[in-house]
């Protein structure tokens, strides 16, 4: 892993890379101990990237009990636009070759769900049917599919291209014509909202813009004081 102009070579990751998402699972995981549990928020890209991200997806399955994942909607975070979704794992003792996950689920919390952070926010009532799928506490054989919550083998993720977890299955209604656009004034809230956040986004960035120049003498010139 790059920390600056320095260097780290963790002999406890299972591969080398400068990307700090998927050294920031890679360190979870060398973290947890035996039945240790985590819950881990990862961009899109970490599902779906090559190369190392391919052997990452593909080590976590094989040698941690991957068994659900949770596909969050936008608008969430700060930053929009963002993608992201939670990784549940859990570590077990090791059993050679033979891995300790059957089954993933997946939970598609995003899909047809809009939010913003002032005028239509996140509650957690809205996260009870997930919950409810969850089965917190009980036994994951008692879990059952739904519409938004799907189960799927371990041979079959391996055996999809670069072990993609990009999974989706329901159809976004707002993709299939004019009539289901996003509503105008949620467009306008997230508009307000980006607005706003401005100002703390720069002083995040170390301070405000320089002064722009008055006026300039010759606009060919680009003379300006």
């Amino acid at each position: 892993m790059n920390c600056g102009n320095v260097v780290f070579l963790r002999q406890d990751f299972w591969v080398t890379i400068t990307n700090k998402q998927f050294n920031f699972l890679q360190h979870i995981a060398s973290l947890l101990e035996i039945h240790g549990r985590a819950a881990v928020v990862v961009p899109d890209n970490v599902l779906f990237e090559g190369g190392a991200g391919k052997t990452i997806r593909r080590r976590l399955l094989q040698q941690f009990d991957l068994h659900t994942m949770l596909r969050l909607p936008m608008g969430i975070f700060y930053a929009g636009g963002v993608k992201a979704n939670v990784l549940f794992f859990d570590k077990k003792p090791t059993r050679p070759n033979q891995p300790w996950i059957e089954k993933m689920w997946v939970y598609d919390f995003r899909t047809g769900r809009r939010f913003t952070l002032k005028q239509n926010p996140l509650t957690r009532v809205l996260l009870d049917d997930f919950v409810a799928c969850y089965k917190p506490g009980e036994e994951r054989a008692t879990r059952g599919e739904t519409e938004r919550f799907k189960v799927f083998n371990f041979e079959e993720l391996l055996a999809r291209d670069k072990v993609n977890l990009d999974i989706t299955w329901i159809r976004d209604s707002v993709l299939d014509g004019a009539d289901s656009l996003v509503p105008p004034e949620v467009i306008a809230a997230k508009i307000v909202e980006d607005l706003q956040a401005a100002p703390r986004r720069f002083r995040d960035c170390g301070g405000a813009p320089e002064r722009m120049p008055r006026r300039c003498r010759s606009p060919r010139r680009g003379d300006c004081y």
